[in-house]
């Protein structure tokens, strides 16, 4: 039996909430409306739309350091235009096609890192990113024929092949919506509202993110517990909202990224 001292507990319990102390927390001006992840450069990218002044504009930081590399990044279309895909630390933004539709239709590339703006090409549309890089087609041609293409140049590989150009996996998990009576009691500190919980088990954590009900309007919480039952994090996402929000968080590799009040984002490692 191995005996452990208070000192060497503390310690211990110690080490574990640093861990948990975000090493992102990043406030926005304006909501967040989209995040991409780039696997090979562990960069986080974000989509920022703010609705009052119709601008909107691209932020990416370094998961790894917390580095900002750019923020407040434009482009000469202030409202029509956002994240498409994010590739080989590249960042690849569309166009839409017309305000009032959803199709997209054209492409700028821009360095994950610099900013730098490495091409553009507005007759291109994406259709899809593989495991070799996006594939589109031209939006003026029909039948609509798929190729591949280079994201630093935007020139053509070759024509797309289902079978070598598979999806690419984006390594991000998102949790269930579950029915609080499947949850242990130990990690539902609240009554949720409507009886669901949004909850993920990873490695010796258990995170559940729920609503409550005050004065009539609800608040979303996000809570990590171990295994115990024992709270490590707790932090309130969004307050004083009319309807139950979506799921609040993702992990990707041992991270927690989650937005707070739409327009923060933290990264927690776990």
């Amino acid at each position: 039996m191995v005996k452990i001292n208070s000192f060497d507990f503390n310690k211990h319990l110690c080490k574990i909430m640093i861990t948990l102390l975000p090493i992102i927390h990043k406030n926005y001006q304006a909501p967040i409306w989209r995040m991409e992840i780039d696997n090979s450069t562990q960069t986080l990218f974000l989509e920022i739309r703010d609705h009052a002044n119709k601008q909107v504009s691209f932020s990416a930081l370094s998961l790894q350091t917390g580095q900002v590399y750019f923020e407040n990044l434009t482009t000469p279309e202030r409202w029509l235009t956002g994240i498409e895909a994010v590739y080989d630390g590249v960042l690849l933004l569309h166009n839409y096609q017309s305000e009032t539709g959803p199709v997209h239709k054209g492409l700028t590339a821009i360095v994950g890192i610099s900013a730098q703006n490495l091409w553009s090409n507005f007759t291109l549309a994406f259709d899809q990113l593989s495991v070799n890089g996006p594939v589109v087609y031209n939006s003026q041609l029909q039948p609509k024929r798929l190729t591949l293409i280079d994201i630093k140049t935007g020139s053509t590989i070759r024509p797309f092949e289902p079978v070598l150009d598979m999806p690419l996996y984006n390594q991000i998990s998102s949790p269930e919506m579950l029915p609080a009576n499947q949850i242990d009691r130990k990690y539902l500190p609240q009554q949720p509202y409507a009886n669901v919980v949004h909850y993920i088990s990873y490695n010796s954590f258990r995170i559940v993110s729920l609503h409550t009900l005050l004065q009539e309007q609800l608040i979303q919480h996000l809570y990590i517990f171990d295994e115990s039952g024992n709270t490590l994090y707790h932090d309130l996402l969004n307050t004083a909202i009319q309807k139950m929000q979506p799921e609040a968080f993702v992990l990707h590799n041992n991270q927690l990224i989650y937005l707070k009040d739409r327009s923060a984002v933290i990264v927690l490692n776990l």
